[in-house]
């Protein structure tokens, strides 16, 4: 059991500073249950450990600790030995592959960018040769990362070299969010006319439009926080982004504040209204998620498709499990619809924890043994979407 009932974390003079109700859940599947109790376990110590510190005066560390908890940090993993020399995109979904060898080297820039009282940095790859109208692919990076560190994971640059597409990302102003979280959980970033999610779509335009990048081929892809204000993006802004990529992320609108997502993250959803803004805008979605992630439940995963789908229309569900380089199991399940369009990907990955699939193994928030989520994305983008 998690937590039974009403918690609090409560100032010197009795205030509420944040609460959160909860309640006891069975989880689905009886093989979580070790992974299940440690999360639980995790969740309860940092939930008392914040009501001390509320009820001792110390309102900021309580806020720091709930804000660092929002955070993540995956261990660094060795590389696998086993690679792919097959070509990029094709027939190569399940494998952990080194991105493309590149004769010319793009432009990597720099930019800063103001819409309404928010600014944000980002960086820009620009591949060395472009064709006319190339799509645009928008990377929001997870939580103590900036845009520059997610590059350098996801080999996305040398990537977009091979397919001719430009690559922005953005990075979370520290001011905005101390550990580099975007404020996804925040009603106020959960619109479309204020807020983060504003400030990305207006930059996701102001790009698209500068460089030339085909309006009708614009994509969003993130990781943990940033998956989930990539859902953000999408639920707020239809129209906009031709498919959404989610990596480790939260469903849209379930969490409302600092704890609620801590609940989420580490509980999963717990019934109820799932919103259906993202299946009215009809966006084709990729998922991936470790089923031994410690840091966001598996189960929100599964709520992502949920939300991403039209339970209205029949959808014909083609899964099949292989083995992805470095020993990890991969079940992927596709959602088509009667003309044979994947209108969404749910990859699982056995074994597989809070990290980049396929990430350079150099750098941080690593899951180097998994199979290559930049290349699966980039083929669900830009072969298929």
């Amino acid at each position: 059991m998690l937590i039974d009932g009403d918690v609090a974390v409560i100032d010197a003079r009795g205030a509420t500073l944040y609460a959160v109700r909860t309640r006891h859940r069975t989880l689905c599947s009886a093989n979580m249950g070790s992974r299940a109790r440690l999360m639980n376990d995790t969740l309860q110590t940092i939930l008392e450990h914040a009501m001390h510190l509320g009820r001792a005066g110390r309102l900021t560390a309580a806020a720091e600790l709930i804000q660092r908890e929002l955070g993540w940090a995956a261990p660094r993993t060795a590389p696998s030995a086993a690679t792919d020399t097959r070509s990029p995109l094709i027939d190569a979904d399940f494998e952990a592959t080194e991105p493309p060898a590149t004769s010319a080297s793009g432009q990597f820039l720099h930019g800063r960018y103001s819409h309404g009282n928010e600014t944000r940095d980002y960086r820009l790859y620009r591949p060395a040769h472009l064709r006319t109208a190339p799509p645009l692919i928008v990377m929001l990076h997870g939580c103590q990362q900036d845009g520059e560190e997610l590059a350098r994971l996801t080999r996305c640059n040398q990537w977009a070299d091979a397919q001719g597409c430009i690559v922005l990302y953005p990075s979370q102003s520290r001011l905005a969010n101390p550990t580099g979280c975007w404020n996804w959980f925040a009603p106020e970033h959960q619109r479309a006319d204020q807020g983060e999610a504003a400030v990305l779509a207006a930059l996701t335009r102001e790009i698209a439009a500068r460089h030339g990048a085909d309006p009708q081929r614009l994509y969003v892809a993130g990781l943990s926080a940033g998956g989930a204000m990539a859902l953000n993006l999408v639920a707020t802004h239809p129209g906009l982004f031709a498919a959404v990529a989610v990596h480790s992320g939260l469903p849209y609108g379930l969490a409302h504040d600092q704890l609620s997502a801590l609940t989420l993250m580490h509980q999963g959803p717990s019934g109820g209204h799932v919103p259906l803004t993202l299946a009215e805008n009809g966006v084709p979605i990729i998922v991936f998620q470790g089923d031994a992630d410690l840091r966001v439940n598996p189960l929100n995963a599964s709520w992502i498709i949920e939300q991403a789908l039209n339970t209205a229309d029949t959808l014909h569900q083609e899964r099949e499990t292989r083995r992805a380089a470095g020993g990890l199991d991969v079940t992927r399940t596709r959602y088509l619809t009667a003309s044979g369009t994947a209108c969404a990907e749910l990859w699982m990955i056995h074994g597989g924890g809070h990290g980049w699939f396929g990430g350079d193994p150099a750098a941080a928030f690593a899951e180097p043994k998994g199979p290559d989520a930049t290349e699966a994305l980039l083929r669900f983008f830009l072969a298929e979407h």
